[in-house]
This record gives structure tokens, C-alpha cells and sequence, in this order.
């Protein structure tokens, strides 16, 4: 399950998450790194209505939206949740209480979130859109998809102290 911050423009008219110039890269990155397609996974956003002007959601809106995404993180019960951005990774982190500081520190750790007496791993990376503005993150989303694979290839138990 991937989890983004927001509805953009093009989400917003099509009604469904990730379809603009962010949502090519993601579904690049499916397919290319993980060597799934899109339709196998499940593509959500933490705030479910585009806010105004595009601008980031606020805390109210993030804390109004938890009931959707959590009835979708019960009925999808994922592998794995990736939370794209700092958005989606401060507040599902919030929830299990990890303190939120950076990405650069919080991508690529694996935290262990509950669904229904469940653990699901959580992994935080960047916002696909990041690396729309800068090519640099590129390269980091490419290994942090590469290792979420490698996880989901069966070792990531020993990741979930």
C-alpha cells in the first residue's frame, strides 16, 4: 500500500490518486523496481480532498481524513505501507509514536505498525513529485524501491524487532 499527502490537480479531475506527472514516476517505480504492476498494489493519499490552491493539508484535514485511511489500511491489510513524503511518513509515524523529523532521517527504516493484532512494516521514502524537482531523489526513491522488493521478498521479519 502506498500512501501520498494529498489529491493534486489531475487526481482531483480523474478521482483517482497518483495519475499526473508524479503518479507516471510511481507507477514507473512499480513496475520497473518491484516488478509489479499497478493494479497489484493499492494507491491511497492520507488527506482524501484536494486542498485549496494545492497547498499543503493542515493538521485538521490530516486528522479528519485518519478514519478513511485506517478503514482502508483494515480492509487492504497491506505487507507493507509506503508512506510517500513528509506528510504521510509524520503522521502515520505520529501514530505509532515515532517522532517525525526529516525524511532524510526517516527514509529507508523499517517501523512496525498495527492493523487489526497485526504488523504491518511501515517504510518511509520520498513523495514522487520530490524528484520531479529534484533528479537527485530519483536515485535515492530507485534504492529505497529496491530494498522495499527485497523486503517483500521474505526477509522482513527480521526487520520488525
Amino acid at each position: 500500500m502506498f500512501v501520498g499527502e494529498a489529491p493534486g490537480a489531475n487526481e482531483d479531475i480523474e478521482g483517482k490518486p497518483f495519475v499526473g506527472a508524479a503518479g507516471k514516476l510511481l507507477t514507473d517505480l512499480i513496475k520497473e523496481v518491484l516488478g509489479l504492476d499497478r493494479s497489484q498494489v493499492y494507491i491511497t493519499n492520507l488527506v482524501k480532498c484536494r486542498p485549496p490552491r494545492n497547498r499543503e493539508p493542515t493538521d485538521l484535514e490530516e486528522k479528519t481524513c485518519w478514519p478513511y485511511l485506517q478503514r482502508e489500511l483494515e480492509i487492504v491489510r497491506p505487507k507493507v505501507i509506503v508512506a510517500l513524503g513528509r506528510h504521510s511518513s509524520s503522521y502515520l509515524l505520529g501514530k505509532i509514536g515515532v517522532t517525525f523529523k526529516t525524511m532524510e532521517e526517516a527514509r529507508g527504516k523499517i517501523h512496525a505498525f498495527p492493523i487489526l493484532g497485526s504488523q504491518v512494516p511501515l517504510f518511509s521514502t520520498y513523495h514522487p513529485a520530490a524528484a520531479l524537482y529534484n533528479p537527485k531523489l530519483k536515485d535515492i526513491l530507485v534504492q529505497d524501491f529496491r530494498r522495499i522488493k527485497t523486503y517483500l521478498g521474505g526477509g522482513i521479519d527480521k526487520y520488525l524487532g
